[in-house]
């Protein structure tokens, strides 16, 4: 009876040091989105995350009550 040898499914990605990269896929390491769709989408993204007056105001709030809640259940 012949013996078979068993082989990966992915080849591996020798430029990568560690070992886990290693065997991923050659597709994962590919840009899936040209650079000008890249650079608009995160345009968009830092639109979105930036803070307006109102965004700080209630974060304080929050900190603040947060704060004084804890301090007295301490003391």
């Amino acid at each position: 009876m012949r013996s078979m040898t068993r082989r990966a499914l992915v080849l591996t990605q020798e430029s990568a040091g560690h070992w886990f990269r290693r065997s991923l896929p050659p597709h994962v390491f590919t840009d899936p989105l040209p650079g000008d769709v890249k650079d608009g989408e995160n345009r968009e993204a830092a639109r979105r995350w930036r803070l307006a007056g109102g965004d700080w105001q209630r974060f304080l709030a929050t900190y603040c009550a947060g704060f004084v809640a804890v301090s007295l259940f301490i003391a």
